[in-house]
């Protein structure tokens, strides 16, 4: 196989979900693709490179700073959502129902792999709260045992400055059968339920 090729098929499987033969196939692809349009991939991949960054406010990524959610003043500055990942920004305003502002952690806590809080923006979210403007902050973790862990340190360090905490509610999903739904699902509606 020819060397070039070769190293294309190896930095390929460094990709998440990518093995081998998906590594082979993209490679191959490629091969086949006209010139201009692999030469607008190379493109884009070096634009996110080089003009991504986090914004200063958030920690979302962005081509400018900041970013256009922190700088709209249409937003609603009082609600920081705090999200584990920039990913979930996109997802959350995907819905349109936010109309707060975020805050990126950029991870989770995760002792076991090293990740104690200095390794978060849990500092800049503390920071953004003490100026004054955070009237709600609302934790939008993963529901997972780190995501869990995640909130409750940002709540125990958030309690003493007065701000209001709250939390995504977890639970059944509209549409779903209660005979369907598994023990921890149950707990999750049972504990997190609401008055009508």
């Amino acid at each position: 196989m020819p060397e070039p090729l070769s190293r294309l098929m190896a930095e390929l499987t460094r990709l998440p979900g990518i093995g081998p033969r998906g590594a082979e196939r993209i490679a191959f692809h490629l091969l086949r693709t006209p010139e201009i349009e692999v030469m607008r991939l190379v493109d884009a991949l070096r634009d996110v490179k080089e003009n991504l960054r986090p914004c200063s406010q958030c920690y979302n990524l962005t081509d400018a700073d900041p970013c256009p959610i922190c700088g709209d003043e249409r937003r609603d500055h009082g609600l920081i959502v705090v999200v584990e990942q920039p990913k979930d920004v996109m997802l959350l305003e995907q819905t349109g129902l936010i109309r707060g502002v975020y805050h990126v952690l950029m991870g989770h806590l995760a002792p076991l792999d090293g990740v104690d809080p200095s390794d978060l923006t849990i500092d800049a979210l503390l920071r953004r709260i003490r100026k004054g403007q955070a009237r709600e902050v609302l934790l939008a973790t993963n529901p997972t045992v780190e995501g869990d862990a995640t909130a409750l340190y940002i709540h125990s360090v958030l309690q003493p400055l007065g701000t209001s905490v709250t939390r995504l509610a977890r639970g059944l999903a509209v549409g779903s059968e209660v005979e369907y739904a598994s023990k921890a699902m149950l707990e999750a509606a049972i504990t997190g339920r609401v008055p009508l």
